[in-house]
This record gives structure tokens, C-alpha cells and sequence, in this order.
């Protein structure tokens, strides 16, 4: 397996196109990104468990439940959600692919993403989408994922080679997420699309595994959404033997698919609002996967932990304070706990209790922009890694003002 260009559009198949229609006022910004798969693909996703939900994914579910999408709609700047008549807005985005493209509608995949509560207007979307359809090429992969976007500071994007019965097979992805991000999903939307041949089953199968390590231990803010989303195209043209048992052969297509979306957590987290610091916990040495999960996610979504990071404090009681109020099964007296960055690595608690350290060295440690915060919980076989970044002024400051 290797890392490749493409994005979106690395898997055989797959154009994409992304531009400004006009529903944000930024003119520089794009707003309305679509995605299509030359032949039906196989469908998987998951969505937000936050029970308010965006209408965009009240009709996606609908579409795909027969397991087939042909086509991914997204517009940023308006979420879409709680309208009166959002159903109508996304289904009328769903038609207007279809005049446009030729893909059916119930084909379609609709996505929104920004501002919650405000009504969206049908016309920008209208005007921009034969500019939209023509302008559809493998080379527009990062068009896309540029439309997606609302308060990220960059474009995320990723794709990869891997083997399945001795065929060449591609997947690639991009994502948007900035804020109002916790474990159980986002305001973060993924979409992966692939030319590997796989049933409808084994696809959702490989997604709702997958997710439970990566996207759901995911944390900037505690917030989470109501549009998140992440889907999965597969569209087949790769030629391999359709996957439809586990063995080897979704095993490679499971380590393609994870590949993926931990390199997506670690841009979002990286690039979460006001940020200046990626953060990764990486919790070792569990009696149980759960308890580690629980523990690493608690680290991750610690306000103070996080604040600490900003000032490259290497404040560890944050650490432990957090692991003691998660509701993992830990014994105490056998927490380890040390700080890591390409600068070097700092042991600041052993058995529960802090040892001598450098206060210098562990700030030349924590002064870089990927910090990864190693916890041990005591001798058993079971580890997790979480996602996040540091809590700076400016996340406050983006999100006084978000919606005037």
C-alpha cells in the first residue's frame, strides 16, 4: 500500500468539481462541491448521533438504502437544518443533479454544511450547476474539497494504492471539519470513494468497524453536529473480485479504508478553529480496548489539558485528573504518563505520581505543532489513539461571531 495523488478522484471512475454559486458571500470561497461516479457504485455511511439532523441526511438515508449511489452533492454556508422546508431543498439539490449529469436522483448523495437555522436558497445552486457539471474532471478532486469547507483552514485530502486478489485497486477521500467536532461523529463531513469492487454489506461493515478508532475518537470542542456525515462510493472499476466474506482480501481493503481516515482525523484535528497544535493521546497497557477508548477520549477533550497544551505547559495532573473523572476502570497507582514531539520525549508521572523533569525541556517538547501525550495504564494488551488540538483565544473569537 502507498500513498498517491488524486484525492477524491484517484479511484478510476470518479470526477469531481467544486465552486462559488453564491451562497456564501466570500467570492474567493467556494460553496458547492459534487462528486460522480461514472457507473453505479455500492453505498455505505454514517451519520451524526445528535438527534437533531440535518435534512441533507434524512434524504441521503433514504437514497442509499437500497446500498447504491451514483453521486455526492455538498454545498457549505448554510447547514440546511431545522427548515421548514430543508427536504425540498435537499431533493431539489438531488433533481438538479440529475438534469445536470444524468445521474438518477434517488441516486444521489446530499450533503450541507454551516450555518444552523437559516433557510436555504434553492437559486445560487440552480444558476451554478451547469457551470458545476461541466467543469467535472479527475483533475478537480481538490476543487471539491476546497467547497466543502467553512471555518477549516485547509483543504483535507488523501488517497491510496492498495491490492485486492492481485488487482490494483485506489481509494481516496476528503473531509471538512474545523469545529464543533467530538467523538460519535462531527460537523465533519467525509467522502470516500474507491474502485474496489465490494458487497453492500462488507462496505458498511468495513465504514461502521472503522469509525469506532478513528472518526469517533475524534475531539475538538465536545460539540457535536447535526450533519455530520461520512460515505463510502465503490464503484467496482478496479476489476477484483467482488469482496464479499471477510479474509484476506477485506483485510486489505479494511487497512486501505483506515489508512484514509486516520490521516483525514489527524488533518481535522490539526486544523481545528483557533488551533496551533495537532494532539494525539495515545493510551497503552489496558485491560480492554473500552478502557483505553475511554480514557484517551477523556485526555483529548480536556478544556484544561487542552488550554495547557496552548501554553505548552506540561501541566500532567490535567492528564490524570482527566483519566480519573472518564469512567475507565484504572488503577491509579500504575498510570505512566510522558509528553513526545519530534523534540523529544519527557516522562512527567510514573505508577501515579510525578517524577523529577526539565521544565525547559518539556516546553521545547511542548512548543511544537504535533504533540503526542503517552499514557500508560498499567500491563495489559490493549491500547487507543485519539484526536484533538489545543483550546487557544481564537477559538472563542471565531465562534463569537460564526453566524453574523
Amino acid at each position: 500500500m502507498k500513498i498517491i495523488n488524486g484525492g477524491v478522484c484517484a479511484a478510476k471512475g470518479f470526477k469531481a468539481n467544486g465552486i462559488h454559486c453564491g451562497i456564501r458571500k466570500n467570492h474567493s470561497k467556494k460553496d458547492l462541491a459534487l462528486i460522480v461516479s461514472d457507473v453505479p457504485a455500492t453505498a455505505a455511511a454514517v451519520y451524526t448521533q445528535n438527534l437533531v439532523k440535518g435534512a441533507p441526511l434524512t434524504v441521503t438515508k433514504e437514497h442509499i438504502s437500497d446500498g447504491i449511489a451514483q453521486a455526492v452533492i455538498c454545498n457549505s454556508g448554510n447547514a440546511n437544518t431545522c427548515n421548514a422546508n430543508g427536504i425540498e431543498i435537499a431533493e431539489a439539490m438531488s433533481a438538479l443533479v440529475e438534469r445536470y449529469t444524468g445521474v438518477a436522483a434517488k441516486n444521489v448523495v446530499v450533503a450541507s454544511t454551516g450555518v444552523i437555522g437559516q433557510p436555504l436558497n434553492l437559486k445560487p445552486i440552480e444558476n451554478g450547476m451547469a457551470e458545476l457539471a461541466a467543469g467535472l474532471s479527475a483533475d478537480n478532486g481538490a476543487a471539491a474539497a476546497q467547497a466543502i469547507m467553512t471555518t477549516d483552514t485547509t483543504a483535507k485530502e488523501v488517497a491510496v494504492e492498495f491490492t485486492v486478489s492481485g488487482k490494483t485497486c485506489r481509494m481516496g477521500g476528503i473531509a471538512k471539519g474545523s469545529g464543533m467536532i467530538h467523538p460519535n461523529m462531527a460537523t465533519m463531513l467525509v467522502f470516500i470513494t474507491t474502485d474496489a469492487a465490494i458487497s453492500r454489506e462488507m462496505l458498511q461493515k468495513a465504514l461502521s468497524q472503522d469509525i469506532t478508532n478513528t472518526f469517533n475518537m475524534l475531539s475538538i470542542d465536545g460539540d457535536t453536529s447535526t450533519n455530520d456525515m461520512v460515505t463510502v462510493l465503490a464503484n467496482g472499476l478496479a476489476g477484483n473480485p467482488e469482496i464479499t466474506a471477510e479474509g484476506e482480501d477485506f483485510n486489505s481493503f479494511m487497512q486501505a479504508l483506515n489508512t484514509i481516515t486516520v490521516q483525514l482525523c489527524r488533518m481535522i484535528a490539526g486544523d481545528g478553529e483557533g488551533a496551533t497544535k495537532l494532539l494525539e493521546c495515545i493510551a497503552t497497557g489496558a485491560d480492554k480496548e473500552e478502557t483505553a477508548k475511554i480514557a484517551a477520549k477523556s485526555v483529548i477533550c480536556s478544556s484544561l489539558l487542552k488550554a495547557a497544551m496552548f501554553g505548552a505547559d506540561a501541566n500532567w495532573g490535567r492528564v490524570l485528573c482527566a483519566i480519573g473523572y472518564s469512567g475507565a476502570d484504572v488503577d491509579v497507582a500504575k498510570i505512566g504518563v510522558s509528553f513526545r514531539s519530534a523534540k523529544g520525549t519527557v516522562e512527567v508521572c510514573r505508577n501515579g505520581a510525578g517524577v523529577p523533569f526539565s521544565e525547559e525541556e518539556a516546553k521545547e517538547i511542548l512548543l511544537q505543532n504535533e504533540i503526542e501525550i503517552l499514557i500508560s495504564l498499567g500491563d495489559g494488551p490493549f491500547g487507543a489513539h485519539a484526536w484533538g488540538c489545543d483550546l487557544t483565544y481564537d477559538y472563542v473569537k471565531i465562534n463569537g461571531d460564526y453566524r453574523t
